[in-house]
C-alpha cells in the first residue's frame, strides 16, 4: 500500500498541512516559494493542491511535468 492512496485529487491548505504535519502557514509559504504549486479557484482565490504535487514533495511519486 502506498502513502496517500486515500487522498483526494485536490486538497485544501488544511488537508495538506494535516497530511504533512506542518502549519497551514508553512504550506502557503511553500506555495509562494514555488516548492508546492497551488491552483487558485473561485473569486476569493482559495488554494488547492494536486495530490501528485504533495506526494512528489514527500518523495512518493515522480514528477510528471
Amino acid at each position: 500500500m502506498s502513502i496517500g492512496q486515500d487522498l483526494p485529487e485536490l486538497m485544501t491548505v488544511k488537508e495538506v498541512a494535516a497530511f504533512l504535519r506542518v502549519s497551514p502557514l508553512t504550506i502557503k509559504r511553500w506555495g509562494k516559494k514555488g516548492k508546492l504549486p497551488a491552483i487558485r479557484i473561485n473569486s476569493r482565490g482559495d488554494r488547492r493542491y494536486k495530490k501528485e504535487a504533495v506526494l512528489w514533495l514527500v518523495g512518493e511519486m515522480k514528477r510528471t511535468d
